[in-house]
């Protein structure tokens, strides 16, 4: 005799649903209320079967899809809740105060929209007068001078005592040739006039 056989099983009871034990009858495997309240949720069914019946919930479970039951369920689990909280306007009151909550959201959102816009024009404003003072920057004297010019150098400004007025008439060009690439220079009055350069180069 094998051990096997010593083992003695127990048949498995089934547990009343919440609806089958709150009214006092048998609850089989066909019990349509099973799957949506089980023996622990006893509080759930008594509220639907306060508001409801029990008789009705179960028509209107019959009249949904399979598929569709359990969030059938969860909403007369809802509307029975919202009405026993507030039995004048029930799940009503639940759903105008929820609206309210969204359009006061939406205006804040609306609001917060037109401030970070305002806030980044703010800014677009202010970065373009950092770039116009530092372009001002970049050309303002290096010496305090009058001159915005970079780099400009006083001791070679003109100055007509120092370097007088002359006219092409009066000056001549000397190509000066091997003087380390200094290249042309002004000569003075009697070099010849400025026509007859070329004429040693042809």
């Amino acid at each position: 005799m094998g051990l096997e056989s010593l083992i003695v099983t127990r048949p498995r009871t089934h547990q009343p649903c919440a609806a089958c034990r709150m009214l006092r009858r048998r609850c089989d495997s066909n019990c349509i209320l099973a799957p949506y309240f089980p023996c622990d949720e006893m509080d759930k069914f008594a509220k639907v079967h306060k508001v409801f019946g029990a008789s009705n919930v179960i028509k209107m479970i019959q009249m949904v899809e399979e598929t569709n039951r359990e969030d059938a369920v969860k909403a007369l689990v809802y509307e029975a809740t919202a009405r026993l909280r507030d039995p004048v306007y029930g799940s009503t009151g639940a759903i105008c105060q929820l609206q309210k909550m969204v359009q006061e959201l939406k205006m804040q959102l609306e609001s917060t929209k037109a401030r970070v816009l305002e806030l980044q024009q703010q800014k677009d404003q202010l970065w373009s007068v950092l770039m116009n003072v530092n372009y001002l920057d970049l050309l303002s004297p290096i010496n305090g001078g009058d001159n915005f010019c970079l780099g400009y150098d006083d001791s070679i400004a003109y100055d007509p005592d120092k370097f007088p007025v002359l006219s092409l008439n009066s000056i001549g060009m000397d190509i000066v040739a091997g003087a380390g690439g200094r290249g042309f220079e002004c000569a003075e009055a009697h070099y010849p006039p400025i026509y007859e350069l070329g004429r040693g180069y042809g």
